[in-house]
């Protein structure tokens, strides 16, 4: 890839955008809410990790911003990417010389994180056409268009067909997935780009590829450019326009590289042979800070007195909300991404089927014909296979918290860009799962409902289905529901079993409801088991058989009936009225965890 030597003019101002901050400053938050994206609290001694931080990304440049670790790189890229809050940030972020609108402005630029969140088993081409058919206006023709474009651009052609890979598979090299990363944020051609350290992690080919990608579309197209760098080689380094050089949130240097070099030189440094300016001046970073006025820290700490009269706290400009598909097309096209993704994950499919399959022939071997044996402990028995069903149904949809985790971060990224609502993912999400959980739930309910006797008509073989259909169904919501809450896997698993449990103890089966303290009587009604778990004995002891079913007799004397039992549990409503009840209680709490 040639390094470009036509620059881009465009009459058309509105298209180009320089970044500005002036006097910027962030201190260390105690604890920082990813999902509300608020700080709470302050920690023990003022901890800066931003002072004073003046810099400018212009259109048509290249801005790099390096420094040791724990310089700030990340935290000032985040900054000017909107991504942190503008209450928490002290000084001036100037977009075209006017605030920032954060909302606004995160919609037309694009932000390329270190680590690539995409899907492993889309193909390249694949990956680009459903960003570009969420993000573009004008249907499937433009986004081809724009996607052959892109991929022509960013050297992708030769594994268009090829899928991404991941841990488990391998696909596309490291740099191939570098350059795919950007080309999602890429499709609706934004006039600011900014990454985080887009060389790290691949070698030094792949590294100067990026670069000279990034560096073609900023003089060719006038695009304002940043990105944080850690080790940069000689080669990328002479890419940039600009150096910002930071130091414990400290501005060392901005400006061209060559002015780095006298920097260094006046500071009584000799940069070594075989070394770059910009790698050396890391290096002696801290030395140079020495050299900056302490004054300008001290009235860091006098600004955050006045941090309500922080201009960055209102906006100059309100921008309507807008998305570029209708919430029905935005449904349609996350359902055929979804398909995608779970009929290429075989292992799910099959492994799931056959647990269904297999839990159903072991279950009715076990509790084979316990319905017509006329004594009290086998009408337990069959109670206790009521409450094991859903203790099985219900955990078995767990396994998908990593798979929900791993998405988060998609959705997040895509959703603060603006290319879909929330909303339409829950949709997508929920219609593609249905055929799977409805396949699932056959697979279990048939062996398992004949196997072990239960009432022998299609009718009460078809609700116990729809029943345990939408159990799986309550379930998966259920997970998807705490994926987006917790922050890690372990953390998740111990909570979804710890409520399961909770859920279980209070569905009546151990204890009833009248035994149950009124401080723990709200768990009752909120339990996932409870209404399944009625639903599944008003369909066996309930209706007009029931009145006539014996359950228990004691010498040809019939003791108990099926609507008398069904009174003991406090099951008195007439009975199709209440079997539709429960089963609307069922759909209806799926839909909340939804």
């Amino acid at each position: 890839m040639e390094l470009p030597t036509k620059e881009y003019y465009s009459d058309d101002q509105k298209d180009r955008y320089s970044i500005k901050t002036k006097k910027l400053s962030y201190e260390l938050c105690h604890q920082f809410d990813e999902i509300k994206r608020v700080c709470w609290g302050k920690p023990p001694n003022n901890t800066y990790i931003l002072k004073n931080v003046n810099c400018e990304a212009r259109p048509g440049e290249v801005m790099a911003i390096a420094g040791p670790s724990g310089a700030g790189k990340t935290t000032l890229l985040d900054i000017l990417a909107g991504k942190i809050p503008p209450s928490r940030v002290l000084g001036h972020v100037l977009v075209n010389d006017q605030t920032m609108n954060a909302k606004h402005f995160r919609r037309i630029s694009g932000y390329v994180t270190q680590d690539e969140a995409l899907f492993p088993f889309l193909t390249v081409r694949e990956t680009l056409m459903y960003s570009a058919r969420l993000k573009l206006q004008g249907g499937l023709k433009m986004a081809t268009a724009r996607v052959s474009e892109l991929l022509k651009e960013l050297g992708l052609e030769h594994v268009a067909n090829a899928r991404i890979g991941g841990e488990s598979r391998r696909g596309i090299s490291g740099g191939e997935k570098r350059r795919v990363s950007i080309g999602v944020d890429l499709v609706h051609d934004p006039a600011v780009l900014l990454l985080d350290e887009p060389t790290s992690g691949l070698d030094s080919t792949s590294a100067l590829q990026v670069a000279l990608l990034l560096k073609s579309m900023a003089t060719t197209q006038g695009k304002t450019i940043a990105l944080t760098i850690h080790q940069p080689g000689f080669r990328i380094i002479e890419l940039f326009d600009q150096i910002l050089l930071l130091s414990n949130g400290i501005v060392v240097h901005h400006g061209a590289l060559h002015l780095l070099e006298q920097q260094l030189i006046l500071a009584g440094h000799l940069v070594p042979l075989h070394v770059n300016v910009l790698e050396f001046a890391i290096e002696v970073a801290e030395t140079l800070v020495m050299d900056i006025v302490e004054s300008e820290v001290k009235d860091v700490e006098q600004g955050y007195e006045h941090l309500s009269r922080n201009p960055n706290q209102r906006h100059v400009e309100k921008h309507k909300i807008c998305y570029c598909n209708s919430r029905f097309r935005e449904v349609l096209i996350l359902g055929q991404r979804f398909s995608n993704n779970i009929f290429r994950t075989k292992q799910l499919f099959v492994a799931r089927m056959i647990q269904a399959v297999l839990v159903g022939f072991v279950l009715g071997t076990i509790f084979t014909e316990v319905s017509n044996d006329p004594r009290r402990f086998k009408l337990k028995t069959q109670v206790g296979f009521f409450a094991f069903s859903l203790t099985f149904l219900l955990s078995s949809t767990t396994d998908g918290l990593p798979i929900y985790l791993q998405e988060r971060r998609i959705l997040m990224r895509e959703t603060l860009r603006g290319a879909y609502r929330i909303s339409s993912y829950i949709i997508a999400n929920t219609f593609v799962f249905l055929p799977f959980l409805l396949t699932v739930a056959l697979l279990y309910a048939t062996p398992v409902y004949w196997i072990v006797g239960l009432r022998r008509e299609i009718d009460g073989f078809l609700y116990f289905s729809l029943v345990v259909w939408m159990v799986l169904l309550m379930s998966n919501s259920f997970v998807l529901c705490f994926s987006a809450l917790v922050p890690d896997f372990i953390i998740g698993t111990y909570l979804i079993a710890g409520l399961m449990g909770s859920f279980f103890l209070f569905s009546g089966y151990f204890i009833s409801r009248e035994d149950i303290p009124w401080c723990w009587i709200f768990m009752h009604y909120l339990s996932l088991f409870k209404y399944p778990f009625e639903c599944f004995m008003i369909n066996e002891y309930g209706g007009e058989q029931g009145k006539k079913r014996c359950l228990v007799s004691v010498e040809g004397q019939c003791i108990e009936y099926g609507d008398s039992f069904l009174m003991q549990q406090d099951l008195t409503e007439p009975d199709a009225r209440k079997r539709q009840c429960n089963t609307e209680k069922v759909l209806l709490v799926s839909v909340l965890s939804s």
